[in-house]
């Protein structure tokens, strides 16, 4: 639409995917402006699922009780097995208790399987629970964005709202399925070994403790110095999508001025930015893990060393200092994950903020609930002292009026912003007016219920739109009910017919997504033949002979003719040699109508519309 105030940009969202990989240790978070009220927000959506979710959290507890007991299990095992072998080796013939070691490879075995299966439970609700909720969640942001009005389409993206109802939910999703539970296990599982430490002995667990602070500060001290360098990262991956996605829609473009060599120094610069920024910050990251590992050794060693001493004292088993040191390696572990999980947790409160805001947009003013008979609609359209403006401070439409009789063909020129498409756009009510009224058969149309009031209208605009399906099914989208046969005879109506079937497949032929398999005229064709099927009592044509060739524009034209026959007619017009047979011409700038007439009448004006048409005529003439 050529004069409506569109923000909308074709570029899409390319940061990072949001999600649990992206949350490494060291990746930069989106931080929430209202954590705490967000987090309560999303909290009311578990509500209804508080029982399962609380079973979920019981198995999964208990399931990592089951866990941490393994070592203690393992520590008796080594214990039986050594005492049996010193007291052999001091002569004593002594028999090792089979039965006994039977016994206590069975609990350990047990304990590991009752650990897989409270697991496996624990996993099944969460999945239920979660997937129900983000179901629902994606049922609330559908139903909303069905609600909201054409002005938040037009200021917002495609690209962002698609993120928010893609990304962000799945984000939502995932941290709700996985590191929910992760969290109660890590929590269980701290607490758990740190138990069993201090029970096998309180002097080696302050030893493990110790090194607690000198973990927590490498990796805050890394992540600091990485951060940077992924906020880069994103920030050129971003750039570098960008041009990909330039030079991709835009290659005819491209090879027609001979900028391919231009196109790839520019990818190869980015692309070199990339690699040296994405190797820094990969690699600061990467030396956690190492310099953690290292950490762990030292008080692997200490341990050790301590161990041996109370053992060679008489104060530990051999049993118990095993135990302790598969205690003391886990024991990082838990606080690792822990630190992770509130990373993932504080970048999904975000993701949740975003999808909040969608849904907390102004909704369009509420819908009227009459309906009217349009059986006998004469369609006659009355704009009476009409205001409209996109922006409060902004007028556009100061005091519109306009009185269009039945059966006419009104023809609405202007230059571009003169508010041609916003004046459809009131008709239709995509925008509600300021003051003033429309009215169609002298019912006001902001009392009748839009799906009322658009069930009279047709429209073939500038931009076809045509979906992923057959050609018959993009047809048929006029009305759903229709036969074959209608939906051929609209076709023949349409001079769309004949092309049709010279496609390998005929009606059955798919169109891809960007409906790119054939041509801007035939995607015209084929929204008008869309329009005969509906058979509108009023028709709209928004300049849609603008981007084709002479010849396919003569037979829209032909086919707009048959269309527009019996009918209330509005056309905005580009080339005004496509309007000269106008019942009357609108002329608008501005927001106001300042001329109107039939064409001939205009033009003995010689006003606007002839300096507008003779501009037309000396460049075509030219041309």
């Amino acid at each position: 639409m050529s004069d409506q105030k569109n923000n909308t940009s074709k570029k899409q969202d390319f940061g990072i995917k949001r999600g649990p990989g992206r949350h490494a240790m060291g990746m930069p978070v989106e931080k929430a402006k209202n954590f705490k009220g967000t987090l309560l927000r999303l909290i009311h959506y578990l509500a209804p699922y508080k029982i399962p979710i609380a079973v979920s959290f019981v198995l999964a507890s208990i399931g990592t009780v089951f866990s941490i007991f393994g070592p203690f299990v393992m520590g008796k095992s080594t214990d039986l097995i050594y005492d049996t072998m010193m007291k052999r080796s001091n002569g004593e013939i002594f028999l090792l208790d089979y039965s006994y070691l039977k016994l206590l490879l069975i609990v350990l075995g047990g304990l590991y399987l009752m650990y897989t299966l409270f697991s496996y439970l624990n996993q099944y609700i969460m999945v239920t629970v979660s997937q129900k909720i983000v179901y629902n969640m994606r049922k609330e942001v559908s139903d909303k964005l069905t609600r909201l009005p054409l002005k938040y389409y037009d200021n917002n993206t495609h690209g962002e709202i698609l993120s928010r109802i893609s990304n962000d939910i799945d984000n939502i999703s995932n941290t709700l399925q996985q590191s929910i539970n992760q969290m109660i296990t890590s929590i269980v599982s701290l607490i758990g070994i740190l138990v069993m430490m201090v029970m096998i002995n309180w002097l080696l667990t302050l030893v493990t403790v110790i090194t607690l602070p000198l973990s927590i500060f490498i990796t805050k001290f890394v992540a600091k110095k990485s951060q940077k360098n992924f906020k880069e990262q994103q920030k050129i991956l971003g750039m570098l999508n960008g041009h990909i996605e330039e030079m991709y829609t835009g290659h005819k473009v491209v090879k027609a001025f001979n900028h391919e060599k231009e196109s790839e120094k520019k990818f190869d610069s980015l692309n070199d930015k990339l690699f040296k920024t994405g190797y820094k910050a990969q690699f600061i990251s990467g030396t956690i893990m190492p310099l953690m590992t290292f950490v762990g050794n030292i008080g692997y060693v200490v341990v050790a060393a301590a161990g041996s001493l109370l053992v060679t004292g008489g104060n530990l088993s051999i049993g118990s200092i095993q135990a302790f040191i598969q205690y003391s390696r886990n024991f990082s572990h838990p606080i690792v994950q822990i630190a992770n999980i509130a990373n993932i947790i504080q970048s999904t409160i975000a993701s949740a903020e975003r999808v909040f805001e969608l849904l907390d947009e102004e909704d369009e003013r509420e819908d009227a609930v009459s309906e009217v008979d349009w059986s006998i609609l004469q369609g006659e359209v009355v704009f009476e002292n009409v205001k409209f403006s996109y922006k409060q401070d902004q007028s556009l439409i100061k005091n519109l009026n306009m009185r269009v009789k039945s059966g006419q063909t009104i023809a609405i020129v202007g230059p571009t912003g003169a508010g041609k498409t916003t004046l459809v756009n009131l008709l239709m009510r995509f925008y509600d007016i300021d003051a003033g009224k429309i009215m169609i058969d002298s019912n006001e149309i902001q009392l009748i219920s839009k799906g009322s009031l658009r069930s009279i209208f047709g429209m073939v605009l500038q931009d076809t739109w045509l979906f992923n399906g057959t050609i018959k099914e993009n047809i048929a989208y006029g009305r759903l009910d229709a036969t074959d046969e209608e939906i051929i005879e609209a076709a023949r109506t349409a001079y769309a017919d004949h092309f049709i079937r010279t496609l390998p497949d005929g009606y059955d032929t798919v169109l891809n997504e960007e409906a790119d398999n054939i041509s801007q005229g035939q995607k015209q064709l084929l929204t008008i033949a869309r329009a005969i099927l509906a058979n509108p009592q009023i028709l709209i044509l928004d300049e849609a002979t603008s981007s084709v060739d002479t010849r396919t524009e003569k037979l829209i034209q032909k086919a707009a003719e048959k269309l527009m026959k019996g009918r209330t007619n509005f056309v905005i017009a580009h080339r005004l040699s496509t309007i000269v047979d106008a019942d009357i011409i609108l002329v608008m700038n501005e927001g106001d109508i300042i001329e109107q007439g039939t064409h001939q009448e205009l033009l003995e004006q010689r006003g606007f519309y002839w300096e507008l048409y003779n501009s037309q005529f000396s460049l075509d003439t030219a041309v």
